[in-house]
């Protein structure tokens, strides 16, 4: 068996002198302003879809000794690395360790640099620093995300390296840091109660999924964080941050075998354990769920929608691009066209997809003047009942293809997010070479599979409605989204200029992802 180089804290560690790269002045030419030269530029920026070139990295399938799922992309601009470990130990895993006991993940994340049982905060702070090195924990519903970015020089790269392995080894959860967490969750928690965009989303997740592990807020709620106990956190360390439970991505100036023998020290210097079990399936419902939070406003919130499929799903890529033809892209998507652009109903109107290891949600939300809440949410509801039965606009299809073709390139943009893409990519067991893929899969897309995809997800006649306001007619709601389900409903139209209002709203608030249990009558969004 080969023998691993182990991993040594350097006791001293010096810091390089900084380098500053020189700059030739006289290379840098003049502005002439008799010389638009902007003007050939913007020309030749006229291109077709057939001259885009999508150049992805190519990502190396490294064959880790430990068979922990090791992707890489060798990258030679700049003399750094980046490393990301995905754990399937994110919120999700919370009541494994203990019943109603959410916020475990989160906590754990915060505090794994806050001391071991060698080094306390400031001295493990202090390490990165001196390397020039960034670490961070973050956890999600799926996952739990631990980055490093560090020099490529060996010299940088192996004490930031052995801290990391330190740190993920041997953290000891003082009960000092879990009180300063606690305190500052419980301020944060406080914040979500006095938002009504945040309070909305926390409904929401808790209506959907019910007692699924997706439906509390990644946080915790303020009874369980009070709760957690340092050996708690010990035990969800040592049961979900260890090598079988694990993938890792190197992006960087490193060789293929450099990147090979940095991920076997990494999954061979941790705790193996076991991979985490797979999580139950989220039941879905079958009619409107319609819930009310009161909330002294000005405006009214307004947030639909239903369970919606997993990352694995074959049909993930069509309902992408369902997802940006209908509220995904901006003023040219059928939300913002009927809610803001013919009836000036709301500022902005959004939907979208999450894709999750187990039944993720699609949804769209919008905020709207009390006034007008019950005419909006009868023509959103209104809007997807006609996208779901009408052929798709293939117009429409092929602007919108082209606009993600034309984003792709940005998910490999820099060594980071390349990195981000690799550890996704490896948590979710996607092929190497999806990011080659995407463009090829995103071109062969047509109207028919974009249709067949949306009228076997999309489901107006079963949706979750969260309304926070004033005060919320539910009989009246009910009854027009019934009517809308209506073989003879009317088609939407565009009202006349008279109708229009002369107000436009302040845009609603950029929606939380990371919060979501139910709650069987209207009340505001306790946490």
């Amino acid at each position: 068996m080969l023998k691993l180089r182990p991993i040594v804290l350097l006791s001293s560690m010096i810091c390089a002198q900084s380098t500053i790269a020189d700059v030739d002045l006289n290379n840098i030419t003049d502005d002439n302003p008799t010389h638009l030269t902007s003007i050939p530029l913007l020309q030749s920026l006229k291109i077709n879809n057939k001259q885009l070139q999508f150049n992805a990295p190519y990502v190396h399938e490294l064959k880790n000794r430990y068979k922990v799922r090791s992707l890489f992309v060798e990258s030679k601009d700049l003399p750094m690395v980046d490393i990301q470990l995905t754990f399937n130990a994110g919120a999700a895993r919370d009541e494994e360790i203990a019943p109603d006991l959410y916020g475990i993940a989160n906590m754990a994340a915060k505090l794994i640099d806050e001391g071991t049982e060698k080094y306390n905060a400031n001295e493990i702070a202090s390490a990165f620093e001196r390397v020039g090195a960034q670490f961070s924990a973050q956890a999600y519903r799926d996952m739990f995300v631990v980055k490093l970015r560090v020099l490529s020089d060996p010299k940088k790269l192996e004490p930031a390296l052995g801290m990391m392995m330190e740190v993920l080894n041997h953290s000891t959860f003082k009960k000092s840091s879990i009180n300063l967490v606690l305190s500052n969750t419980q301020v944060g928690q406080k914040q979500i109660q006095e938002s009504p965009s945040r309070m909305m989303n926390v409904q929401f997740y808790r209506a959907l999924y019910g007692k699924h592990p997706y439906a509390e807020p990644i946080t915790g709620t303020q009874r369980s964080i009070s709760k957690i106990t340092a050996v708690q956190l010990k035990q969800f360390s040592d049961q979900f941050l260890v090598a079988q439970n694990l993938n890792i991505a190197i992006t960087g100036q490193l060789t293929p075998k450099e990147a090979l023998q940095l991920s076997e020290r990494i999954a061979g210097n941790l705790k193996q354990g076991q991979k985490a079990k797979p999580l139950a399936q989220p039941l879905d419902k079958s009619t409107f769920d319609i819930r009310h939070l009161t909330f002294n406003s000005s405006q009214a919130h307004v947030t639909m929608g239903h369970l919606g499929t997993t990352r694995f799903d074959p049909d993930r890529l069509a309902l992408e691009v369902a997802n940006q033809m209908f509220g995904g892209s901006g003023f040219n998507s059928v939300l913002m066209k009927e809610l803001r652009v013919k009836r000036g109903y709301t500022y902005g109107a959004y939907s979208s997809f999450s894709f999750s290891q187990v039944s993720g949600t699609f949804s769209f939300s919008y905020s709207t003047r009390q006034d007008q809440l019950l005419d909006s949410i009868q023509v959103a509801h209104q809007a997807l009942v006609n996208f779901v039965k009408q052929p798709i606009n293939q117009k429409q299809l092929e602007e919108t293809k082209a606009g993600m073709l034309r984003a792709f390139p940005n998910n490999y943009s820099s060594n980071a997010n390349i990195n981000a893409q690799l550890g996704s990519i490896g948590f979710y067991n996607q092929a190497a070479g999806y990011l080659n893929d995407y463009p090829k899969l995103l071109e062969k897309m047509t109207a028919q599979d974009i249709q067949d995809a949306i009228r076997k997800h999309l489901h107006p006649e079963r949706l979750t409605i969260i309304v926070v306001n004033e005060k919320l007619d539910k009989v009246a709601l009910e009854a027009a989204l019934n009517q809308n389900l209506l073989p003879d409903a009317p088609k939407l139209s565009a009202p006349s200029i008279e109708q229009i209002p002369n107000t436009i709203i302040a845009p609603a608030a950029k929606e939380v992802t990371d919060a979501p249990v139910s709650f069987p009558t209207d009340a505001p969004a306790s946490i």
